[in-house]
């Protein structure tokens, strides 16, 4: 029996009421409840422009194709962007299909993101982009991020995927960067099945993502617009006119309508995930054998990492078996050292220095998860659980 879930429903009558409403509609796709989620979502995080689609993955992937298609300073293949060593599959997918060349930095090993010093070495001036992820709810420091950039061409675009509601210096994460991007995944903050979001303040991208999202066409794009200029004035003649080589990742109005029901929930969710967060470093702050992430800013806790110390007297392998005989769920820290895996082979990349902070986090790391409701008895057993193992000795 699982005591303590990695995830859990969000849902509630409420969620169900708005999939009856789009259901009497008729209008299953894009309509009304689409356009009114973007706005307000776009109007949460701070943004001028939302642009739903059907998945964070997919919002991934229309950002980076966006910036191909920009009038000036659009990227080109063979472009070097900086990443970080430890992120999702599909923070890299879009990067290598779009030809772009990958440079793996480490990261720091109490905040899991960024490390400020090896990423300062790693920009150079081939440098075009910085694909910054926030990782576990946990913002990077962007004043240093900043620092480092300086007045260099080179593009900030963040995956914000797992950290929707975070703040840095009173902003949102997600609007640092010429785009944001967000996933509504059924583990995530907020959940509206499968969906993502795109945000942004340049009004060219956001035509952009417009025509890229559904097929190319120009059928969604206003009169005037940075893509094509001035549509005719004949919806006829603007049915299937093709002007980028698009995707179809449009959501559901499903998903938009229940997304607007989750956003009016989002900012108690937020609040109950930092109490639990609270209660979580309270427990665990000083303990001998696990160091926790070190909060950037005011994370919002996607999930509680733990990293085993250089000092226990086991292994990893030892605290999952025994956490999952307790009825805790937990997974590794997102991909662990995403050069690991197999499929690197096939991108351009480079590993800049050395990746050892990643490195140890993929054998020593893991997570538990964070929930919108109260979770102080599934910290206490999860604090108990932990207790046995140091009290057990060694493997």
């Amino acid at each position: 029996m699982i005591r303590y879930p990695l995830a859990s429903s969000t849902w509630d009558e409420s969620e169900r009421t708005a999939v009856e409403k789009v259901l009497d509609s008729g209008m299953y796709t894009m309509g009304r409840y689409t356009s009114q989620f973007e706005v307000e979502f776009s109007g949460y995080v701070g943004n001028k422009f939302g642009i739903m689609v059907n998945s964070g993955s997919s919002a991934n992937l229309l950002a980076v194709a966006a910036l191909f298609y920009k009038k000036n300073g659009a990227l080109k293949a063979g472009n070097e962007v900086i990443v970080p060593a430890v992120s999702w599959a599909t923070t890299y997918y879009p990067l290598y299909q779009y030809g772009l060349k990958l440079k793996f930095v480490d990261i720091d090993r109490h905040t899991l993101n960024y490390d400020l010093v090896a990423l300062k070495e790693a920009v150079t001036e081939h440098t075009r982009m910085i694909m910054i992820v926030n990782l576990l709810g946990n913002p990077n420091d962007f004043h240093s991020i900043k620092q480092i950039v300086g007045n260099r061409n080179i593009v900030l675009l963040e995956d914000n995927c797992e950290s929707l509601g975070a703040e840095y210096d009173g902003k949102q994460t997600g609007t640092f960067g010429v785009m944001g991007t967000f996933s509504f995944f059924f583990s995530h903050h907020m959940s509206t099945m499968e969906g993502g979001m795109i945000t942004t303040d340049d009004e060219e991208l956001y035509h952009i993502l417009l025509s890229l999202r559904a097929h190319g066409w120009t059928r969604n794009l206003p009169r005037e617009n940075h893509v094509c200029g001035t549509k005719s004035d004949d919806p006829f003649d603007e049915s299937y006119h093709f002007v980028l080589p698009g995707y179809n990742v449009r959501p559901m109005e499903i998903n938009s309508a229940i997304g607007l029901e989750q956003l009016n929930k989002l900012p108690e969710f937020l609040r109950v995930r930092r109490e639990n967060a609270a209660l979580f470093q309270h427990r665990l702050k000083d303990h001998p054998l696990f160091m926790i992430q070190k909060e950037i800013g005011m994370s919002s806790w996607f999930g509680f990492s733990l990293l085993l110390k250089s000092e226990a007297p086991f292994d990893r392998k030892k605290v999952i078996t025994h956490l999952q005989q307790n009825g805790i769920e937990c997974r590794p820290i997102v991909a662990g050292n995403f050069t690991r895996n197999e499929v690197v082979k096939r991108f351009d990349y480079e590993i800049h220095g050395n990746i050892e902070n990643a490195e140890y986090i993929h054998r020593h790391g893991f997570f538990v998860g964070n929930h919108h409701y109260d979770i102080n008895e599934q910290i206490s057993g999860l604090c108990r659980v932990l207790n046995q193992l140091e009290q057990g000795g060694s493997s």
